[in-house]
C-alpha cells in the first residue's frame, strides 16, 4: 500500500493520486537516488515510466499487482551495485514553471522572490527485474511513452536485447507531491501576478505558464481565469 504523505502545507499538497501519475508520465526525466557502499547518496537522471497497478497487471498474468516506476539501464554500473546492496531508494521528478522576481511582490525586498513549480517525491524499494516477460512489458511501456508506437517493432521476451538490458522496478512505499501554480492566491491576486508574467515573459512562454495556472489570454489582451489550478 502506498502512503500519501500529509505533512506538507495543505494548499501546496497534490491531493489527487491521478494528478500525480499524470504529471509523472508527462515528464521526460526523473532522478533516482541510491546509497553507495560508503553511505553517500548517488543521484542519476533517468528516463522512466510510472505505471499504476491496473496498467501493470494488464497482459502480465497478474505478476505485477502494485504501482511501479520502471527504468532501463546498462547491465553494469554503480547505481545497480548500490541497489543490490540496499534496495531502499528515492525517486524525484519536478517541473520548473516560472521564476517570479521579487518586484512582483515588493518594490525592493529581494527575499520576496518566488518560483512556480510542480514536484513529486517517491520513496520505495528498487529491484532488478530478471523475468523477461515483465522486462519486455516495461520496455514497451517506456517506448510507448517516449516514441508513442511510432516506427518500431514491439519488444518480446525472446529477443536478445530484452535479456541483455537491465530493467529497474521501483515499488513505491511513500509518495507525495507539492505544487505552486497560483492555487494559493485569491483570484484577483492571481490575475495580478499573471499580468506581471505576461509583461516580463515572451508571449508564447507566458501563454504556456498561464495555461498551467488556469488562465487564458483573451484576444483583446485581457486575462480570464478559466479553471482553478487544483491538483
Amino acid at each position: 500500500m502506498i502512503t500519501l504523505i500529509m505533512q506538507l502545507i495543505k494548499k501546496l499538497e497534490i491531493k489527487s493520486r491521478k494528478k500525480i501519475i499524470e504529471f509523472l508520465n508527462k515528464q521526460p526525466v526523473g532522478r533516482v537516488a541510491s546509497i553507495d557502499r560508503n553511505g553517500y547518496p548517488q543521484i542519476i537522471p533517468m528516463n522512466f515510466v510510472y505505471l499504476a497497478a491496473d496498467d501493470t497487471m494488464s497482459g502480465m498474468n497478474n505478476k505485477v499487482s502494485r504501482d511501479a516506476v520502471y527504468m532501463h539501464s546498462h547491465r553494469s554500473g554503480e547505481k545497480l551495485d548500490n541497489i543490490r546492496i540496499n534496495h531502499k531508494v528515492g525517486f524525484e521528478v519536478d517541473q520548473h514553471i516560472c521564476f517570479l522576481p521579487s518586484y512582483y511582490f515588493h518594490p525592493c525586498d529581494a527575499s520576496q522572490a518566488d518560483t512556480l513549480y510542480i514536484s513529486v517525491v517517491v520513496k520505495g524499494r528498487a529491484e532488478l527485474i530478471e523475468d523477461c516477460e515483465e522486462k519486455a512489458f516495461a520496455l514497451n511501456m517506456l517506448m510507448q511513452k517516449y516514441q508513442n508506437r511510432d516506427r518500431y517493432q514491439e519488444l518480446n521476451p525472446l529477443m536478445p536485447s530484452v535479456r541483455e538490458v537491465a530493467v529497474i522496478r521501483i515499488s513505491p512505499h511513500e509518495i507525495h507531491g507539492k505544487y505552486k501554480i497560483g492555487q494559493q492566491w485569491a483570484p484577483a491576486y492571481r490575475l495580478k501576478i499573471a499580468k506581471a508574467i505576461v509583461n516580463r515573459e515572451q508571449k508564447y512562454r507566458a501563454k504556456k505558464i498561464l495555461n498551467i495556472m488556469g488562465i487564458e489570454i483573451l484576444s483583446d489582451g485581457n486575462l480570464k481565469i478559466i479553471e482553478e489550478p487544483l491538483m
